[in-house]
């Protein structure tokens, strides 16, 4: 196999060179499958979804071989309450701000200018772990990022260079990843921006189709791309949970359940879900029978478990887990015709987004008035409605939706929606509270 190599090159000043350890490099291996036949590869794009950058690798090349330099881990103890610098720095646009959390409680953030005055201030419970933000600045050029933990408090300047927008500064809250983080070196790349625990989108090609994976490499890792698609998942045909049997899905590089969840104790819809050890769940209208036909619906706290996690298991079965944003984006991309993985219209916020991906994803009976789907990959999405804040029931025949793990603000959480009369699908951000379907997806 031939390798690419991609060269990191360290911004800081040759004051600091010392401080760095030895250049370190990292292979990304690539073949493919179709079910279980070799599929050779025509090329393999690599996309830093951290940086909004990509790479591609053409037949023969297979392997990317990145070097990169890592500085040591900071003096003191792991488990401190840390802001991490915010990269890059100085920033543009926006600027990615990681910060950890010890034990799960309540963080204060707040975000000033150079003359002191409140720019942002927020509160969040999160979980035990690395948590990841994005700022996006205003029109001033210096601001201090203030983060307060069990009284505990700790602050990094960002400085903004170029043109103001005159927009508003904003803060959103990316996700969480349950590790005890490493600081690592300010980089530039020559043609590949990369440093370790990116989330990397990798995509490989061969004739006219496609295949996507996700990852956060942090050390070599082998890939193999699976072309099969609207076959039950190799070596996975059902999964038994909680009593019930549900059938599985091949999608390209993703294996889904076939069928919504349908988990738990079932409640009334005017009632809240809670964290009391028992999974609970809402069935449309309150019948049994909905549940049964659509499979449950639930608050995201419900679904999650309490949890502010990314990749969480949640409520889905052993070896299985909530789907994320970047993932559900995979999925759009693999069933569309028009608009494929990574492309820039599954980045639209609040939207009816692509071509047909709605129309391929519904079941082919079950719908309203004729508007039920193709089916064309197998997913068979029935239009299980929702459960409104106010424990009332909407919409079923005509809207389905469900949950990611990405949340929205305060209250709120990215989902996937599908609507009778549209052939596309909606991304867009729901209150929390509701209750809505959920399909997990298998690990990797």
């Amino acid at each position: 196999m031939k390798k690419r190599f991609v060269i990191l090159a360290l911004t800081l000043s040759c004051m600091m060179m010392s401080a760095f350890g030895q250049p370190t490099k990292l292979e990304l291996t690539f073949t493919a499958v179709d079910n279980e036949a070799y599929v050779q590869l025509d090329s393999i794009k690599i996309m830093n979804r951290n940086w909004n950058i990509d790479t591609v690798l053409f037949w023969p090349d297979t392997v990317l071989a990145i070097s990169f330099v890592s500085i040591p881990e900071p003096k003191g103890e792991k488990s401190d309450f840390q802001v991490f610098p915010n990269h890059p720095n100085p920033l543009i646009d926006q600027t990615t701000i990681p910060l950890y959390v010890p034990k799960k409680d309540k963080v204060s953030i707040i975000v000033t200018d150079i003359l002191g005055r409140t720019v942002i201030q927020t509160e969040r419970v999160l979980d035990q772990g690395k948590h990841t933000f994005i700022f996006t600045p205003g029109t001033e050029d210096l601001y201090l990022f203030t983060a307060q933990w069990q009284g505990h408090s700790s602050t990094i300047k960002m400085l903004r260079t170029g043109p103001g927008s005159g927009r508003k500064a904003s803060l959103e809250y990316i996700g969480g990843e349950n590790y005890t983080p490493h600081l690592k070196s300010e980089t530039e790349i020559i043609d590949f921006f990369f440093t370790p625990g990116d989330e990397l989108l990798y995509i490989g090609y061969t004739g006219t189709q496609q295949s996507g994976i996700l990852d956060n490499p942090e050390e070599s890792t082998s890939y193999t791309f699976q072309f099969a698609t609207n076959i039950s998942c190799p070596g996975t045909p059902t999964v038994e949970y909680e009593g019930q049997v549900y059938n599985t899905i091949q999608i390209f590089s993703q294996c889904w359940l076939k069928e919504n969840l349908n988990v738990g104790t079932m409640i009334d819809g005017t009632m809240e879900q809670n964290d009391n050890g028992t999974i609970e769940k809402y069935c449309y209208n309150n019948e049994t029978d909905s549940c049964t036909k659509y499979g449950g619906l639930y608050q995201w706290d419900e679904m999650m478990q309490y949890t502010t996690q990314e990749g969480v298991q949640g409520i889905c079965p052993p070896g299985w887990h909530l789907p994320s944003d970047e993932e559900w984006k995979v999925l759009e991309g693999a069933v569309d015709s028009q608009f494929g993985i990574g492309d820039p219209v599954w980045e639209e916020w609040w939207s009816y987004r692509g071509y047909d991906a709605g129309m391929n994803m519904k079941s082919t009976t079950g719908w309203w008035e004729g508007a039920s789907g193709s089916d064309l990959f197998g997913f068979s999405a029935l239009p299980a409605g929702y459960r409104e804040i106010d424990g009332t029931f909407q919409w079923a025949s005509e809207w389905t939706g469900w949950w990611s793990t990405w949340i929205a603000g305060d209250t709120g959480a990215w989902g996937r929606f599908l609507y009778a009369y549209f052939t596309t699908i909606c991304r867009s951000d729901y209150i929390q509270d509701a209750g809505y379907s959920v399909r997990c997806l298998k690990d990797d």
